[in-house]
């Protein structure tokens, strides 16, 4: 497996508790890296050949003062540089460029999150004040906006961009799913978002935990080098990602012969509570605890 990308989730702590957050993001979260994990990180990533560098969580603004080191640490090894926010420090323009200023030179992209699940409104004030901040500064900037549930939105593929429709993993299955139309669980045998076999990104949590996708662990990079993981990932023989790869979602319930509804919102729907079900028997696989929604 060659990585491109790596998304550092600096801290599952947010500002906000958002119905469609894959990550069960909120304040009573826990779990933050280190300064001196974050340079181990960069450290094992470079080694790896990653190219490229996504800071995000929870909200990464929550820990300034080690998102701007692990910032300049990051660019300065010549990696491409991101961070996602959902902007809550942008309480004016004005102030959202004093936050952006030391990043200025440095940031490759600054992606907002704005819809009515952050705001009142589609675009919210402070999300527009952090992008023409951003554009003062010269940094390039991208927004993330997720449609409610009954809109007819077009499906996403990775990164999210543009308007698009929820996901119903992690919280937005309990919260969400419900208001969306329902399919016979029988149709979700593919997966339609990750690539299971060369993903090209992945994501890193604050235990060092490897998600091919948010909740599937592939590795733990304080365990072992990223580098190593990467080498030895083999996609067939993991017990969630190759049935995922065979025949979605659906064959995680046949294989294993899951209970299971009639009918899911979407794939990530079925494969979410699948993945609940099987947590007792893959502890280490599907993990930690704060991806499924347990708080302690």
């Amino acid at each position: 497996m060659k990585l491109e990308g790596l998304h550092i989730l600096l801290t599952y702590k947010c500002t906000y508790e958002c119905d469609h957050c894959f990550v069960w993001g909120s304040p009573w979260q826990n779990g933050t890296l280190t300064l001196e994990q974050i340079e181990n990180i960069l450290n094992q990533a470079k080694d790896a050949g990653v190219q490229s560098i996504y800071f995000e969580g929870g909200e990464p603004f929550l820990f300034y003062a080690i998102l701007k080191q692990a910032v300049h640490k990051a660019a300065d090894m010549g990696f491409s540089v991101g961070i996602v926010s959902n902007a809550y420090w942008a309480t004016s323009v004005a102030d959202a460029e004093e936050w952006l200023y030391p990043l200025m030179g440095r940031l490759a992209d600054l992606t907002v999150s704005s819809d009515l699940f952050h705001c009142g409104e589609c675009l919210g004030e402070r999300p527009q004040n952090a992008i023409v901040a951003a554009k003062w500064l010269g940094i390039p900037t991208g927004m993330i906006s997720i449609a409610q549930p009954k809109e007819d939105t077009k499906s996403s593929h990775g990164q999210i961009e543009d308007e698009s429709a929820v996901m119903y993993r992690g919280r937005a299955a309990e919260k969400l799913a419900r208001k969306a139309p329902s399919h016979p669980w029988e149709e979700f045998d593919a997966c339609p978002h990750e690539d299971l076999r060369e993903p090209g990104r992945v994501h890193l949590d604050p235990f060092g935990n490897l998600h091919i996708c948010q909740g599937i662990v592939i590795g733990n990079l304080f365990e072992k080098p990223l580098k190593q993981i990467c080498e030895e990932y083999d996609m067939e023989s993991h017990p969630i990602c190759g049935l995922l790869h065979s025949g979605g979602p659906a064959a995680l319930v046949t294989e294993y012969n899951l209970p299971h509804a009639s009918s899911y919102a979407d794939a990530c729907h079925l494969c979410y509570e699948a993945r609940v079900a099987l947590r007792a028997r893959f502890p280490d696989l599907l993990a930690p605890d704060q991806m499924y929604g347990v708080v302690e």
